[in-house]
C-alpha cells in the first residue's frame, strides 16, 4: 500500500499518515470535505425520495451537491428545476451538470445564463454522452460545444462559474491512451475548471497512481475521488463494465449470498466504502465526493466514520459566523 503523499495533493492538516492498516481504526478526522451527487426526479414520487435524500445529508453541511442529466441531456429541464429548489428551499449550495450533446452553444449558454440569474455559480461541465446510449459514437452538434474544454471556456465567457469536470482513474473508455485521457483534463484545466471530480473506482491504487501522473503533468487543481457506495452489487458490476471501471475479484467475495439479505449488504457496502475513504484520508486526501443514487443511508453513515456529522457541522459554523446557515433535516 501506498502511502506516501504525493505533492500537490488535497493533503489533510494531520501530517503524516498512520499505517494504511491503521486507518479506519485512527481518531475521526477533523479535515474532511464532502459533496454529493443526486439524479434528476422522473415523476413527483421520485421527486419526494430524492428531497427526502438531500433533507438527510444537508445538516452534513456539503461543500456543495451536484445534480446529473441523463443520457444525451435529456432532463435538462428536471435537472434545472431540481438544482433551483435544493438551492431556495434547502439552503444547499447546488452544481448544476451541463453537457454538450444535442444542443446549440445558444441552448447551453441560455440554460447556463438562467443558472446565473438563479443565484447559480457552480457547474460541473461534461462532454456527456450519445444520446443513444453508451458505446455509440459521439458526434458534436454542429453547432455546438465539440468538447468540455469547450464548454468550460464557453461557459467562463458568461459569468464567473465555480467549474468541475470529470476525470478517469482508469482511462476514459474512447480515449486512444491513458496520456491522451490525461492531456484533455488538462485541456479542461487550463482552459478554466476549478476542480476535478473522477469517475468512480474501487481500488484507492487506482486512485493515487492517477492522481501522480496528474500532478506530473502539472495538473494542480484539486482531484476529488468520486465515491460509489455499491448498494446492488450485480448492477454495479454491469455499470462499471460499460464505464471502463474495474471491479476487484474480492469484490465478488465479499457480496456473494447477499441478494436477498439487504440488510447485512447495506453494512457490507459502507464498511467497504468507509475503508476505501479512510484509507485513502491516510494517504492525504480529505475532499470526497459521493455518487448517492438519492439514497442517503449509507453515504450518511460513511460520512459519520469520516468524522462528518451535524454536530461536527455545528461547531464549525460556531468557529465560523460566516459559514452559510445548514438546513436541519425535516
Amino acid at each position: 500500500m501506498i502511502h506516501r503523499v504525493p505533492s500537490l495533493m488535497n493533503v489533510s492538516a494531520s501530517g503524516r499518515p498512520p499505517a494504511p492498516g491503521l486507518a479506519v481504526a485512527a481518531p475521526l478526522p477533523r479535515d474532511v470535505s464532502v459533496s454529493f451527487e443526486f439524479f434528476p426526479p422522473a415523476s413527483d414520487k421520485a421527486e419526494e425520495t430524492l428531497l427526502s435524500c438531500a433533507r438527510r445529508l444537508a445538516p452534513l453541511n456539503p461543500a456543495f451537491v451536484s445534480v446529473t442529466y441523463g443520457a444525451g441531456g435529456g432532463t435538462r429541464e428536471r435537472t434545472r428545476d431540481t438544482v433551483v429548489r435544493l438551492k431556495h428551499q434547502l439552503g444547499l449550495n447546488p452544481a448544476a451538470h451541463l453537457t454538450c450533446v444535442s444542443a446549440s452553444r445558444e441552448q447551453v449558454d441560455e440554460v447556463a445564463r438562467q443558472y446565473w440569474d438563479n443565484g447559480v455559480r457552480h457547474i460541473v461541465a461534461l462532454r456527456g454522452d450519445p444520446p443513444e446510449g453508451a458505446g455509440a459514437t459521439y458526434q458534436p452538434h454542429p453547432d455546438g460545444y465539440a468538447y468540455a474544454s469547450d464548454l468550460v471556456a464557453g461557459l467562463k465567457r458568461i459569468g464567473d462559474f465555480e467549474i468541475s469536470v470529470a476525470a478517469y482513474p482508469q482511462v476514459h473508455p474512447e480515449a486512444r491512451t491513458a496520456d491522451a485521457d490525461l492531456d484533455h483534463l488538462k485541456r479542461k484545466i487550463d482552459a478554466g475548471a476549478d476542480r476535478a471530480i473522477t469517475q468512480h473506482f474501487f481500488d484507492v491504487q487506482d486512485f493515487l497512481r492517477f492522481l501522480e501522473r496528474a500532478r506530473a503533468a502539472g495538473i494542480a487543481v484539486p482531484i476529488v475521488p468520486g465515491i460509489l457506495p455499491v448498494t446492488n452489487f450485480a448492477r454495479v458490476r454491469q455499470f462499471s463494465e460499460a464505464c471502463g471501471t474495474t471491479v476487484p475479484e474480492w469484490m465478488s467475495d465479499l457480496f456473494a449470498g447477499l441478494d436477498d439479505d439487504p440488510e447485512t449488504r447495506k453494512l457490507v457496502a459502507a464498511t467497504m466504502a468507509a475503508e476505501q475513504c479512510r484509507v485513502l484520508h491516510a494517504c492525504g486526501v480529505n475532499e470526497f465526493h459521493f455518487y448517492t443514487l438519492n439514497r442517503a443511508d449509507l453515504t450518511y453513515a460513511i460520512c459519520r466514520i469520516l468524522g462528518v456529522s451535524p454536530e461536527r457541522a455545528r461547531e464549525d459554523k460556531a468557529q465560523d459566523p460566516q459559514q452559510q446557515d445548514i438546513k436541519e433535516a425535516g
